[in-house]
């Protein structure tokens, strides 16, 4: 049965055979962004959309919008807001603002156990980000996004990758399975960055206050170099200027990433314990 016409709903990712996912893929490329979103509304399970109000997570949200209203439903895909406690203060504001405009219900995740960035450096030190980006990564975004999906029962995501993203996004797919089982949905996956803008302007859908100072890519404070600082020229060039790192561990392999946190962890255990049992020295 083609596709398009097919009343069958997803249930797993276990019955998204490569061939099926193919299938799939080579549909959904024929559609526009809001037709893959109303196909993925229609058909994909327990879907929610993750988000850091970017540009094209926002474009995403105002697709939804448009799609829940003309069904005279509320906002038909909750969001999921990874909080690392080093967003820009503009950032978290628009999340308010969002929330607000479209009614969209919104969950908020923060790292395990800490609700402020002076929690998290007495838990696992200053500037960890620069210490061990990867240790960063995994408990600011990946162990959060894991927690939420477990807690929300989350079975597919939308994202807000594009392949003019470059890097690890070039060559993505719409429609794709995780390593986790987790299903992925990049319904803007074929627009530039200049699309994406258009349809902001056009809508008049709220943005980050700091694209209007030059910025294209934002992410934590840290991370996210100023206009100007930079040698930027791809969208998401300002991100972790000066290295070769593309993506915040959030797409990459969760169980490798897992294994990497755990040995680290261990290996701070151990080395705490043998402080422990060094004798003190007296005059």
């Amino acid at each position: 049965m083609p596709i398009s016409t097919s009343n069958i709903k997803i249930t797993s990712s276990e019955q998204l055979t490569p061939e099926y996912l193919k299938s799939i893929n080579d549909y959904l490329w024929t559609l526009s962004p809001t037709d893959i979103l109303t196909w993925a509304i229609d058909h994909l399970p327990n879907l929610y959309q993750t988000t850091a109000f970017g540009l094209t997570g926002l474009a995403t949200v105002d697709m939804i919008s448009k799609i829940s209203l003309d069904r005279d439903q509320p906002h038909l895909v909750p969001l999921i807001f990874l909080d690392t406690l080093y967003h820009f203060q503009e950032t978290l504001d628009l999340a308010n603002r969002v929330q607000s405009t479209y009614d969209a219900p919104l969950h908020v995740f923060h790292p395990d156990g800490t609700s402020t960035p002076q929690q998290f450096e007495n838990e696992h030190g200053q500037e960890l980000w620069r210490v061990d980006e990867d240790m960063y990564d995994y408990l600011v975004k990946v162990e959060p996004a894991r927690r939420a999906y477990e807690t929300l029962n989350v079975k597919s995501v939308i994202t807000g990758r594009r392949r003019s993203q470059k890097g690890d996004r070039e060559n993505i797919p719409i429609l794709e399975v995780d390593g986790t089982g987790l299903i992925k949905l990049n319904p803007l996956a074929l627009w530039d960055f200049q699309q994406v803008w258009t349809y902001i302007r056009a809508n008049e859908v709220p943005y980050n206050a700091l694209v209007d100072q030059g910025y294209k890519s934002i992410g934590d404070h840290h991370s996210t170099k100023r206009p100007g600082e930079s040698n930027a020229q791809g969208e998401r060039d300002g991100r972790w200027a000066g290295s070769q790192k593309t993506e915040c561990g959030l797409h990459k392999d969760y169980f490798k990433m897992r294994a990497a946190f755990m040995a680290a962890k261990k290996k701070r255990q151990e080395q705490q314990q043998q402080r422990s049992h060094v004798p003190m020295l007296t005059a």
